[in-house]
């Protein structure tokens, strides 16, 4: 059986990490769970550790989240679309905005619907995904700030989720500076600048971020624990919070060179970085093949446990590994463990053929923490709910 295994204590010891970063900061943060797809089983884990604040970009998944956290501040991480504002204003408390059109069908649905909706609006600041060019922000807040059901809690910024963009003390300045632009030209305080993220987490334990940006939306480091910006583990956080077992379906020692003519016909390409010379000495070797292929997840995303342990490559089907000189006591059915990255664990998560638990249980664990402990990410602004 192929399983995804999340610990919620590791989860509890990131969680707590980055909390107190926050706190030393003085910043408030929002828990991203795009990556688990709506898991139930994950977020009552959350409810559990007193988790107020989380951010997603599928209504579906926020809708989820309401069921299990009842009393939760939401934010709609994606842009907004117009065919989906009513949906939008229902389910979150906020969201990040580029375009004055949908920010004013924002107000008139939550005009309808008797709310305030707040929001961010986004700026450019390199990494071309969204966010309007800075030239043009003092006319984009003008058209907007007065909307009746609108409420602009702050400007933001996403760096390094498209093009990979290196966030760095110059991109934050800049926007202190906004944030200090528009104040002063319209009269009118804007309490957050919500432009953290996993990426820029490396900053901050430099203490190069400026004091004045206050909220973080933080994912990854939570459920993986990545450094971003240099590869590897954060300082103090876990990578072991989620891990992929894979059933073993097939072993046997064979030939590590393929036989007759190879080109690259195979739909799947993958950097294995375990190129096999056969004037190595090494030309046989034993091989395991594990039932999770690319249908299932990013292959390429995969880190086995053991070391020694090397994809050698991937179908849709299957995953093909180099195990080494003898099958080191492994047999059918046994499984191989791996490490995943963001890519890989999304696909796991949004896929129908991985099943998800967590270890330990819900309720054991529940029982080991005690009481639901004093909110560990209160909301970042009053919620409208």
């Amino acid at each position: 059986m192929n399983r995804v295994k999340l610990n919620p204590e590791v989860l509890q010891h990131n969680i707590e990490v980055i909390d107190r970063w926050m706190k030393k900061h003085g910043a408030t943060w929002t828990l991203v769970t795009k990556v688990l797809c709506g898991h139930v089983e994950t977020l009552r884990v959350l409810q559990k550790l007193g988790v107020r604040s989380m951010g997603d970009s599928r209504l579906d998944n926020l809708r989820a989240i309401e069921r299990i956290v009842p009393d939760f501040e939401s934010w709609y991480l994606r842009l907004p679309h117009l065919s989906a504002v009513g949906k939008i204003v229902s389910l979150a408390d906020v969201s990040l905005n580029s375009e004055i059109e949908i920010i004013k069908a924002l107000n008139e649905e939550a005009r309808r619907q008797n709310k305030k909706h707040r929001i961010i609006v986004m700026i450019e600041l390199g990494d071309l995904r969204e966010g309007i060019l800075p030239g043009s922000l003092v006319n984009f807040y003008k058209q907007i700030f007065e909307l009746s059901n609108i409420d602009v809690i702050g400007i933001g910024a996403n760096l390094g989720c498209l093009a990979g963009s290196v966030p760095n003390i110059d991109m934050l300045m800049q926007l202190v500076l906004y944030r200090e632009l528009l104040e002063l030209k319209f009269d009118h305080r804007l309490p957050m600048i919500s432009a953290g993220s996993s990426s820029v987490l490396p900053l901050l334990l430099e203490g190069q971020v400026p004091r004045k940006m206050n909220h973080f939306r933080i994912g990854e480091a939570v459920f993986l624990g990545t450094d971003l910006v240099n590869s590897g583990t954060l300082p103090g956080l876990r990578n072991d919070a989620i891990s992929l077992e894979a059933e073993i379906v097939e072993i046997k020692e064979k030939s590590l060179i393929p036989m007759g003519d190879t080109s690259q016909i195979t739909p799947f390409e993958i950097d294995t970085g375990d190129e096999v010379d056969s004037t190595s000495g090494r030309s046989r070797g034993y091989r395991a093949i594990v039932a999770v292929g690319q249908l299932d997840t990013d292959v390429a995303g995969l880190t086995p446990l053991n070391p020694i342990h090397r994809i050698a490559g991937a179908s849709s089907d299957v995953t093909v590994l180099n195990i080494g000189d003898d099958d080191a006591g492994l047999h059918i059915g046994d499984t191989i463990r791996f490490r995943c990255n963001y890519s890989a664990l999304l696909r796991l998560m949004i896929g129908k053929y991985t099943e998800q638990i967590i270890e330990p249980s819900v309720e054991r664990f529940a029982a080991d923490l005690g009481d639901v402990r004093s909110t560990s990410i209160p909301p970042a602004v009053e919620s409208s709910k």
